[in-house]
């Protein structure tokens, strides 16, 4: 099968030629008809390490939309001929840049009726902004949220989550030429991070009580803005880097909360983690189907392409979502 594959010491992607793998018990191989382009797939050189079996067949790509070709032993729930989506396991070499994917059946969420390129494009920013607003920032019960980072994939998602649940005063920092497109999405406020202040222009437009919940998409010092800029009580979920609440202004005297999302560790945090997964996947697919959701930026692209794209996403120079259609 054709496929790309990721060869660390050179730190290279190469289009090459492989043997179709083969599922193992629990498993199922999947025919790929789209695939997501995300930050966690460019920046595989940094993780590389913590793959210790990795070698130069090993193949990335985690977010898939495809046909189940074929079932490992004891899967009892999918069969051949389903339409599936998942969120793959990044410590897997089997990934969705290629002709077939292996993944775990554990994982697989129902195809949503939409066009597999769109659907390709959800899973991880879309899931991880379901999962970081919804089960830890309880956006449904929240008046304002900030969002570091509108323009990219979690940021747009989270911001229209968020105006589904009815989030009067949705914060979105981008740049100024991305203002037009966040304000597109549904947010109320737009901070260009290049020059205006975030706190400032929150607690102006909070009557000076600040935000109820913020998430970072973005890392470096942006939790630390995004903690600054929360009112009394106030939550931020974080998805890039480590929290670190003694950084934060007056975090125990504000009674900061403080929750940490790493989507894919549901592969390797047991059967409850994996259903967390498919819960959110599920929920996040119902509003896409619905048009509740949409992803207005999308790029399609060859798998020659791919290589290159993943290299442009490690310098954020992306905007919207980029899929890899077969």
């Amino acid at each position: 099968m054709k496929a790309l594959t990721y060869h660390k010491d050179t730190d290279e992607f190469v289009v090459t030629e492989l043997e179709k793998p083969t599922p193992a018990k629990g498993e199922v191989l999947v025919k790929v008809v789209a695939t997501g382009l995300n930050p966690v797939d460019a920046k595989i050189n940094k993780w590389c390490v913590a793959a210790r079996d990795m070698d130069d067949t090993w193949v990335p790509g985690l977010d898939v939309s495809g046909i189940i070709e074929e079932v490992g032993e004891g899967v009892t729930n999918w069969a051949v001929g389903d339409a599936v989506l998942y969120h793959g396991n990044m410590f897997r070499p089997h990934g969705g840049y290629a002709e077939y994917a292996v993944t775990d059946a554990q994982t697989l969420t129902k195809h949503p009726k939409v066009d597999p390129v769109i659907a390709a494009a959800t899973p991880c920013a879309g899931w991880t902004a379901w999962r970081a607003l919804v089960d830890k920032l309880n956006i449904a019960d929240r008046n304002s949220l900030l969002v570091m980072g509108g323009s990219g994939g979690v940021g747009g998602f989270a911001i229209q989550i968020a105006k589904h649940f009815g989030t009067e005063k949705i914060f979105a920092t981008c740049s100024d030429r991305n203002t037009d497109y966040v304000t597109s999405l549904g947010a109320t406020h737009t901070i260009d991070y290049s020059w205006e202040d975030a706190m400032s222009i929150v607690f102006q437009n909070t009557n000076m009580q600040g935000a109820e919940a913020a998430l970072d998409t973005v890392g470096d010092d942006n939790d630390i803005t995004a903690a600054d800029c929360l009112g009394f009580e106030g939550h931020l979920a974080e998805i890039v880097n480590t929290l670190r609440p003694a950084a934060y202004n007056n975090a125990f005297l504000k009674g900061l909360s403080f929750h940490q999302l790493s989507l894919g560790a549901a592969h390797r945090a047991g059967d409850k983690a994996k259903a967390n997964l498919v819960k959110a996947g599920t929920a996040f697919s119902k509003l896409l189907e619905e048009g509740e959701i949409t992803v207005p930026r999308l790029q399609e692209i060859s798998l020659e392409k791919v290589g290159e794209a993943l290299k442009g996403i490690r310098n954020q120079r992306t905007v919207g979502k980029i899929v890899l259609k077969l």
